[in-house]
């Protein structure tokens, strides 16, 4: 196991990891803002689905959910259908012209990142894939209402870097998944 030290500096370089989030934020086109990129991915990800789901996999609560499908309605990027088991529901689609705008936002995401990892072999890609994917699945499902905060073991003498923002608060807000 790694010695404490070692996750200090792993909350430190996670904390960091929010530059490299509002970067790729920046590239997104003016009109879709990263909770609409976001939709269009999820939508992308998981089909059609309630709004209740929606707002269930984006871990806002339901008057967020709202405008980000309200904006990217408006765009013709989405339909509302009436859910067949409840009429008083909507399931949210892709619309052909949110499947070219979702296209687009996975081209420029890729681009980015090829940019920026340019220097990086295929095998260092690779592994931080796998590691990403490793830590995600530790955390289990983030969005779930309460997370136990174990107290650290009493022998440690030195504080531990926690960042003061959560770390993985948006890890749903992605422009595209890539």
């Amino acid at each position: 196991m790694a010695e404490q030290a070692q996750f200090g500096e792993l909350a430190r370089q996670l904390s960091a990891v929010g530059a490299v989030k509002r970067d790729l934020g920046r590239m997104l086109p003016p009109d879709c803002p990263t909770g609409s990129a976001t939709v269009l991915t999820l939508l992308g990800s998981h089909g059609d689905m309630r709004m209740s789901k929606l707002a269930e996999l984006l871990a806002v609560d339901m008057s967020v959910t709202s405008r980000h499908v309200a904006h990217v309605a408006a765009r013709g990027w989405i339909e509302r259908h009436p859910d067949p088991a409840d009429k008083r529901s909507r399931i949210l689609r892709l619309t052909p012209a949110g499947l070219a705008q979702l296209d687009e936002l996975s081209r420029r995401t890729t681009h980015l990142l090829a940019e920026r990892l340019a220097d990086w072999t295929d095998d260092e890609v690779a592994q931080l894939i796998r590691l990403m994917t490793r830590l995600r699945a530790s955390f289990g499902d983030c969005r779930s209402a309460q997370t136990r905060h174990p107290a650290p073991p009493a022998e440690q003498t030195a504080p531990v870097a926690v960042p003061t923002t959560p770390v993985f608060a948006e890890t749903t807000r992605t422009p595209a998944n890539t």
